[in-house]
């Protein structure tokens, strides 16, 4: 089944973020699509460019060579029920909502629902945005698991969140599907990460026409009690952790304590599915230092491997 793939009339990516996914033949106008998923971000926690780094990477920036980049988020949108979704709250949310309000048509800027991964800053710390110092929203139905739920309760400032009935809290439970409006399915499922606050999950979802993985963040593939191949046969694409393109991207730290399936690790792994399985898999979550975030040549040499490499501003039919 080939993939629609929408991407918006105006640029959103600048200089070595500007290549054309390989399947472009695939473009179409966005109004066509009823329901769709949006990249909202693709970075690592801390976003693009990063917080004390002077290295070539975020200097690229800096020097108006390249362009910021948000935490990684997905907006899911059904036009059929007016409804609008997030994947993850980033410390970038009010630029996410924006977006995904904007393209929407709509006036309001509150999501109708918001589904948590797990407690690392890039992933929640927008919820605070949701609070009465700013949007101070009402009910905001916030999907997370048992632990993560739980830390939100019964930690400050979420707690308030809570209290003061800005967000309302609904536990998921692994392998359990959310059935949402017009046939849109939900799944989370546990995968191995560094879990000190939280359980983490991926989620499976589900539209009237496709099938989307989403794990932005997993230790190795090898940890999973799943086989990450045949679940890429199970689905029409997989959004998965790009966080780092090879070992030794941080020199001066030991990356075993920061595990991640790197990019060309993953690479090697799909490298002998057939073109139409590696064309459904898409890195995304890409650390300042992955130059799938800042370098033209890097980028390229993993689209004619045969994958692809999220850009914020992509539109997914599902």
């Amino acid at each position: 089944m080939k993939l629609k793939i929408y991407l918006f009339a105006f640029a959103l990516i600048l200089g070595a973020c500007t290549s054309t996914p390989p399947d472009s033949e695939n473009i179409v106008s966005d109004i066509e699509a009823e329901q769709y998923i949006t990249i909202l971000g693709t970075a690592q926690d801390a976003g693009y460019p990063q917080a004390g780094c002077k290295k070539v990477c975020c200097n690229l920036f800096w020097q108006e060579k390249t362009d910021r980049e948000y935490p990684v988020a997905l907006g899911l949108t059904d036009v059929k029920a007016g409804r609008k979704y997030l994947f993850e709250a980033t410390p970038d949310i009010k630029f996410q909502l924006e977006e995904l309000s904007e393209k929407k048509n709509t006036q309001t800027f509150v999501p109708d629902g918001i589904f948590l991964t797990h407690a690392h800053i890039g992933h929640y710390t927008g919820l605070m945005d949701l609070g009465h110092e700013v949007m101070g929203a009402k009910d905001v139905p916030v999907y997370a698991m048992p632990r993560m739920k739980s830390f939100l309760e019964t930690n400050g400032p979420w707690s308030q969140l809570v209290k003061l009935g800005n967000i309302e809290l609904r536990q998921l439970t692994n392998n359990e599907l959310v059935d949402l409006d017009n046939g849109i399915k939900v799944t989370p499922f546990r995968v191995p990460h560094r879990d000190e606050f939280s359980e983490t999950v991926g989620y499976q979802i589900e539209g009237e026409k496709r099938k989307i993985l989403f794990i932005p963040d997993i230790d190795k593939w090898s940890k999973w009690e799943r086989d990450i191949i045949k679940e890429i046969g199970k689905v029409d694409m997989a959004l998965l952790d790009g966080t780092f393109l090879k070992n030794g991207e941080l020199p001066n730290r030991d990356m075993s304590e920061i595990p991640h399936p790197f990019v060309e690790e993953s690479m090697a792994l799909f490298k002998d599915l057939p073109e139409s399985e590696r064309r459904k898999v898409m890195f995304i979550h890409f650390n300042h230092t992955n130059p799938l975030i800042w370098d033209k040549s890097e980028i390229e040499r993993v689209e004619k491997a045969g994958f692809q490499v999220a850009k914020r501003g992509i539109r997914i039919e599902i």
